[in-house]
């Protein structure tokens, strides 16, 4: 039986903090497409792509996260400040299929923090 998508976002975020690109990746099918504001990603290694660019910007970051789960889409809304980066007026919208993220649209403002 697949995993619910509830499952899936909260097991994607135990992974997020690990940093570990490879173990993020298996969150996300073979197919998966990742929407940035750089541009589309597809496949497992453009999601580890993008996560990597992103979690560069915002190494040990305070994640602040509201997520709304409408069946086999969640639309999330979220903050995240590091030493260097604040990431504001994050939406990220994830289509689920199979127990695995398909899809994902990503959208921030980032802006680095004064010294």
């Amino acid at each position: 039986m697949p995993r619910t998508p509830e499952a899936v976002f909260a097991d994607h975020g135990n992974r997020l903090g690990t940093g570990n690109l490879d173990l993020i990746s298996q969150n996300y099918t073979e197919d998966a497409v990742l929407i940035t504001p750089e541009g589309v990603l597809r496949g497992r290694q453009g999601v580890k792509e993008g996560i990597g660019r992103l979690l560069t910007d915002l190494p040990d970051a305070d994640w602040q996260l509201t997520p709304q789960f409408a069946g086999n889409v969640l639309f999330l809304q979220w903050t995240a400040t590091s030493t260097t980066h604040q990431a504001t007026d994050g939406v990220d919208t994830f289509v689920f299929r199979d127990g695995l993220i398909s899809a994902q649209t990503v959208r921030y403002t980032l802006t680095p923090r004064a010294a």
